[in-house]
């Protein structure tokens, strides 16, 4: 194998050739990103950006010594055997690392919609942050209540619009409900159980009809892999690259990582596409091993993070494996909270925590290993979670 291209010049590209390098690939490699910036990192834009502490975040990576040819403001438009066509014409690789992430999604209507998911969305979103400023947020997910939160420190007017009965609520379901009392304390405008007819000029229309007036609109109601360009090709797709335990797709030499790679988990025994940073950043390892012939399996836990309304939100695991769960703290009380999730073996298979680091620390350990648990001794906060593994 002499070149290989990655297409995608996200966190998780840019590890890919990182990893390809550590593996002791000494050919060509080609990065090749659709936007015109150097590799960045996502997680600070609806952070630091927004809150005006940076307006760069680019990834801390010597591309230079690593001996890559970077293709910027070039796009992907199809794939055949040893050949990517881009915007820029054909490009002939040997092997294949498919990183091209995932895009935001819009909703109807002719009015102008803010998304979140590059730099200049960011940079874009910043200048409308100013004090006394309607801001109209739909969707109450990870992106949306991070965004109000900035949003309301810069004194803006934020209601947060969301389809569903709580906030969180596709990531982790009613236990979301928790977080609701936050949007009040922080003088945000929720409102739950509204859907979302169109996105107008001066603000939003509900389903319901009723009027939400905005200066400014934006849409956090998920996002979606980036593959169009693979349709037609001989990669398998379904919500996503389709990708089994060593990240490899269904075309000979061509793998995937990151937000793009619904991959088969031997842990949890089903597919997954997990669209956060820790992905980004651990999978393209596997990727480029296997790439490189080497045997190699990606099994990780999933884990994220959030920082909304003064608060650290963390999780690992994978909820659906459970059967019931375990409150640590009181979430309507304490400022410091957990909730674990068990299986019918009272083994951990996911844990959220706010504001208690130690206990997520330790629970993924413990998702990892797969130790029971005594769920007696789980419901005492003051008992660490290492100290309720069963012998």
């Amino acid at each position: 194998m002499d070149h290989v291209v990655v297409v995608g010049a996200g966190l998780a590209g840019v590890r890919s050739v990182e990893a390809l390098r550590a593996h002791g690939f000494a050919g060509r490699i080609t990065l090749i990103g659709e936007e015109p910036h150097r590799p960045y990192d996502r997680p600070p834009l609806s952070k630091a950006v927004l809150l005006g502490q940076a307006d760069s975040t680019v990834v801390d990576s010597d591309l230079e010594a690593l001996d890559v040819r970077l293709c910027l403001g070039v796009a992907a438009k199809g794939l055949r055997d040893g050949v990517v066509e881009t915007t820029e014409g054909e490009v002939h690789y040997d092997g294949l690392v498919i990183a091209t992430g995932a895009a935001p999604v819009r909703l109807r209507g002719e009015g102008r919609q803010h998304v979140l998911r590059t730099i200049d969305d960011a940079l874009a979103l910043r200048t409308h942050l100013v004090r006394r400023r309607r801001i109209a947020v739909i969707g109450a997910g990870w992106i949306g209540a991070e965004v109000a939160t900035a949003a309301a420190k810069a004194g803006c007017a934020v209601t947060v619009v969301e389809a569903g009965e709580a906030p969180l609520v596709t990531a982790l379901g009613d236990v979301g409900g928790y977080t609701a009392p936050w949007y009040g304390k922080a003088g945000v405008e929720l409102r739950l159980g509204a859907v979302v007819g169109s996105v107008d000029p001066d603000g939003v229309t509900l389903m319901s009809g009723a009027r939400i007036e905005a200066d400014v609109v934006l849409t956090c109601v998920g996002v979606r892999p980036a593959v169009d360009w693979l349709k037609g090709s001989a990669v398998a797709l379904d919500d996503g690259v389709l990708v089994d335990e060593h990240l490899k797709t269904s075309m000979d030499n061509v793998v995937a990582a990151g937000d793009c790679a619904n991959w088969w988990s031997r842990r949890f025994g089903r597919r997954m596409r997990v669209e956060h940073w820790d992905t980004a950043l651990g999978a393209p390892d596997t990727a480029a091993a296997t790439l490189l012939g080497e045997v190699a399996v990606y099994d990780p836990v999933p884990y994220f993070w959030s920082e909304q309304f003064g608060h650290m939100v963390q999780f690992a695991g994978y909820q659906g494996a459970a059967e019931r769960r375990v409150l640590r703290g009181d979430p309507l009380t304490d400022e410091k909270w957990a909730v674990c999730w068990l299986t019918g073996e009272d083994r951990l298979a996911a844990i959220l925590t706010v504001d208690r680091p130690r206990d997520l620390v330790q629970g993924r350990r413990i998702v990892e290993g797969g130790q029971r648990l005594d769920a007696a001794r789980l419901t005492d906060a003051s008992v660490t979670l290492r100290d309720c593994i069963m012998a």
